[in-house]
C-alpha cells in the first residue's frame, strides 16, 4: 500500500473501537481518533465522554502501553489526533516531538501545579504530554501487626528502619517488595532518595536527562546520583533484603503481609484500597521516608499521559472541539470517570478528587504536595532492575552499582537490530464493511492455518490495526494482534457452535450485549454467519454455514477461539460470561497466540488471504 492509504487505515484501527454498530459513520460529526493506553479506560470514561461530546464521532482504539508501539505506527504512516501512553518518559517521546502539539498556552496546562507540569516541558518550552490522575505508590502497612506488636508506625526513615529490625527480631518480615519486577527496582531505587532527586541539582539532571539525543547520550551526574546509590545501599541493610527476594513477586508478596508475614509492602494507594475491601485488612499508605517528616514523599505516576496530534490544528473546527475534549478529560469530572474506582490524587489546581481513608497517614505529603513524579523512561525500566538485583545480591557496593548503571545509559544505542520474521507482501484493511474485516479475517485464518482446527473464532477484537505492505519483526508482529488475546480450543458438536456464537452475538435477559463494539463482531474462519442488525446497537444470530453448506447440529468440529475474556466476561465490561457447558468443553491449552502467530509466518511465510466471513442482514 501507499504511504497516504496508510494514514487513511490507521484512523480506521478499532480495537476497541466505540462507532455505529451499524459499520456506518455519521460523516456531519467531526471525527476524532484516541488511542488508549488500556480498556480500563472504557469502564466509565470512554461512555461518558460521547455522552458529554454527542457531535463528535469517537473512535476509541486501545493500543499498546508503549512509546515503541506508537514510533511504529508513525513508521507506517500515521498518528491517532489524541494519544494516551502509560509506560512514558519524555526521553522516550522525544522522536515524536515535531509530531505533537504545543500545548503550553492553552488553558488545560494552566489548570496544573507548575511541579508537576515541568516534568514535561521541553528545553525549548513546549509542553506536548499532559499527566492525567495521579496514581499514587508507597509503602502499606497493616496497622493491626504494627499494633498487636506494639510497634509504632514510623513517621521518618530511621523510625522506619527500626521497625524494620523489631519485626525481624520476631521472625516476619519488616518489608517486603516485588523486586522481580522492573518497576518496583526502579520505584525503590528513586523512592529511598526522592529528597536529592528533588533537589535543584536532581531537577537539572533530569531535564538534561529527558532532552538527550540519539548522538548524545546523557550519564549520570556526579552530585545527586552517587548519593542515591548510597541511600539505597543503606536501604537494603535496614530492610533486611536477602538475595533470593529477587525472585519475589506482587501475589507472593501479597500474601505475606495478608497472612500476617510482613508489616509493610510496597503498593499503591489502589492496592490498599483494594486490601482494605477484599481482605478486610487495617491497612493505610506510609510515603518513602526522609531524614524528618518534612522530607517524607509519595512517589506517583501518572494514570497516563495525554497528547495531541499536530496535524489538528490544521483544521480549526476540528482543533478547537479537541482542546474542548482535553479540557473535559483534565475536569474533576473527567478524572473521576477515568480513574473510576482507583484511590488516585491530582496533579491539577482546583480538581478535588475525594481524598481516600487511604491516605489518613499521609495527608502532610498532599498538602506540601509532595508528590515526586517517577522517572520512567525505558532504560529506566530495565537498568534499575539489572543493577537493584546485584546491588541485592551484593555483586558491587554502591560505587560500582554507580559506574555500571552509568555505563548502561550511555551506551551506544542500535539503530535497529532486529531480524525481520516475515516481508508482507499484500496489505489488508481494517474497515469493517458487510462481510466482515479483511485484516482480521487474515491473522484469523492464519491463526487457524498454524494450529489445524477445522473452525476459529475471535470472540473479541483480535487485530489493532490493518496488515501492511512491508516488513514486520516479531514485536511488530505481536503489536498487530491485540493485548492479552488468549486461546481456548475443544470439540464441540455443530449445535455447540451454534450457542457459542448466540452467546457472541445476542443480547442476553438482563440487558448485557456482547457486541457493544463493531470490532467485537465476531470473527470467523472456517465457517459463516449472517447477522440481522436490529437497528439498536443490537444483533441476532441468523444462520451459520461452512462452505455454504448449513451447519450440521450432530457433526463434531475441532475449534479454537482467540480473544480477550476479561472484556467478554467481566461486569465492567460487555458482562456476557460464557456458558458453563461450554467452558467445561473449550479449554485454555496454555499455547502462546503471539509465539503462535510468529511461528506461522517464519522464513517469510504470508498471512492467509482475508474471506468473507460474516453478512449484516440491514
Amino acid at each position: 500500500m501507499k504511504r497516504r492509504i496508510f494514514a487513511v487505515l490507521l484512523i480506521l484501527v478499532m480495537l476497541l473501537g466505540i462507532t455505529s454498530c451499524s459499520g456506518q459513520k455519521d460523516h456531519d460529526k467531526i471525527e476524532i481518533t484516541m488511542y488508549l493506553w488500556d480498556k480500563s479506560m472504557t469502564q466509565e470514561f470512554t461512555p461518558w465522554l460521547e455522552q458529554k461530546f454527542p457531535d463528535i464521532e469517537f473512535t476509541f482504539v486501545v493500543g499498546y502501553n508503549t512509546m515503541d508501539f506508537y514510533a511504529d505506527l508513525n513508521e507506517r504512516g500515521s498518528l491517532p489526533d489524541i494519544i494516551t501512553c502509560r509506560r512514558f518518559s519524555l526521553n522516550d517521546a522525544s522522536h515524536m516531538s515535531d509530531l505533537l502539539m504545543d500545548l503550553s498556552e492553552t488553558n488545560v496546562v494552566g489548570s496544573f501545579y507548575d511541579t508537576y507540569i515541568e516534568n514535561n516541558r521541553e528545553p525549548g518550552g513546549a509542553i506536548r504530554w499532559l499527566p492525567m490522575c495521579a496514581e499514587v505508590d508507597g509503602y502499606i502497612a497493616n496497622v493491626n501487626l504494627f499494633e498487636q506488636y506494639g510497634i509504632s508506625l514510623p513517621t521518618n526513615y530511621a523510625e522506619f528502619a527500626e521497625a524494620c529490625r523489631q519485626f525481624d527480631a520476631l521472625g516476619l518480615y519488616g518489608y517486603v517488595n516485588d523486586y522481580s519486577e522492573d518497576y518496583s527496582c526502579m520505584e525503590a531505587l528513586q523512592g529511598c532518595a526522592i529528597p536529592e532527586l528533588m533537589k535543584m541539582d536532581g531537577i537539572m539532571w533530569r531535564t538534561k536527562y529527558e532532552s538527550e539525543t540519539i548522538n548524545d547520550q546523557v550519564g549520570l551526574d556526579r552530585k545527586v546520583w552517587p548519593v542515591v546509590f548510597d541511600k539505597f545501599e543503606q536501604y537494603i541493610k535496614d530492610t533486611m533484603i536477602k538475595p533470593e527476594d529477587i525472585e519475589m513477586n506482587f501475589e507472593t508478596m501479597k500474601s505475606e503481609l495478608v497472612e500476617g508475614k510482613a508489616a509493610i509492602m510496597r503498593g499503591t494507594a489502589s492496592d490498599c484500597a483494594v486490601l482494605r475491601k477484599q481482605e478486610g485488612l487495617n491497612t493505610v499508605m506510609l510515603p518513602y521516608f526522609g531524614e524528618t517528616e518534612e522530607d517524607n514523599w509519595l512517589l506517583t505516576y501518572p494514570n497516563c499521559q495525554v497528547a495531541v496530534n499536530k496535524s489538528v490544528a490544521q483544521d480549526q473546527k476540528k482543533n478547537d472541539v479537541v482542546i474542548q475534549v482535553l479540557e473535559a478529560m483534565f475536569s474533576e469530572e473527567g478524572q473521576r470517570h477515568i480513574a473510576v474506582d482507583n484511590a488516585v490524587l491530582s496533579y491539577n489546581k482546583n480538581v478535588n478528587i475525594e481524598i481516600n481513608d487511604v491516605f489518613s497517614q499521609v495527608k502532610d505529603c498532599i498538602n506540601r504536595n509532595h508528590l515526586y513524579m517517577r522517572l520512567a523512561s525505558t532504560e529506566m525500566f530495565a537498568v534499575s532492575k539489572n543493577v537493584a538485583h546485584k546491588m541485592i545480591c551484593d555483586e558491587y557496593d554502591a560505587n560500582g552499582a554507580y559506574q555500571d548503571f552509568n555505563a548502561q545509559l550511555t551506551a551506544k544505542k542500535d539503530s535497529d537490530t532486529s531480524t525481520y520474521i516475515t516481508t508482507q507482501e499484500t496489505g489488508y484493511e481494517y474497515v469493517f464493511g458487510e462481510n466482515g474485516i479483511p485484516a482480521a479475517s487474515a491473522v484469523l485464518n492464519t491463526l487457524r492455518r498454524q494450529c489445524g482446527s477445522e473452525i476459529a473464532i475471535g470472540y473479541s477484537s483480535v487485530v489493532t490495526s490493518p496488515v501492511f505492505e512491508g516488513n514486520y519483526t516479531s514485536q511488530q508482529l505481536n503489536w498487530l494482534v491485540a493485548n492479552r488475546v488468549v486461546m481456548r480450543s475443544g470439540q464441540l458438536t455443530g449445535g455447540e457452535v451454534k450457542t457459542l456464537m448466540e452467546w457472541l452475538v445476542n443480547v442476553k435477559e438482563d440487558g448485557s450485549n456482547p457486541i457493544r463494539h463493531d470490532n467485537l463482531i465476531p470473527v470467523t474462519s472456517g465457517m459463516e454467519y449472517k447477522l440481522i442488525d436490529n437497528g439498536d446497537k443490537t444483533f441476532t444470530l441468523d444462520k451459520i454455514t461452512i462452505n455454504g453448506k448449513q451447519l450440521e447440529d450432530n457433526a463434531v468440529y475441532s475449534v479454537a477461539m482467540f480473544g480477550d475474556d476479561s472484556y467478554i466476561e467481566a461486569p465492567a465490561y460487555c458482562n456476557c460470561p460464557m456458558p458453563e457447558e461450554l467452558r467445561a468443553k473449550m479449554e485454555i491449552p496454555g499455547i502462546n497466540v503471539y509465539t503462535l502467530f510468529n511461528t506461522a509466518l517464519e522464513g517469510g511465510e504470508q498471512l492467509e488471504k482475508p474471506t468473507e466471513y460474516v453478512t449484516v442482514l440491514r
